[in-house]
């Protein structure tokens, strides 16, 4: 079993989730939807191209100005 990092943002009335380390996503109508379809998503990705070294992203913040 890996672990991976699900990314999910919300797009109009979907919520979009993507795995960077595997670049797989997938889309649902709830967090936890788009979380489980991304993990199905992947899993069946990896059936046909396992990944020869995993990597953890390195996740932060930064701040820009906006302008009103």
């Amino acid at each position: 079993m890996s672990t991976f990092t699900a990314v999910i943002h919300k797009e109009d009335d979907l919520y979009v989730a993507e795995c960077p380390e595997v670049g797989t996503a997938s889309q649902g109508e709830s967090i936890e939807e788009a979380a489980s379809n991304l993990q199905e998503a992947t899993a069946l990705y990896l059936e046909e191209f396992p990944l020869k070294q995993t990597y953890r992203p390195i996740l932060t913040t930064f701040e820009v100005p906006t302008h009103a």
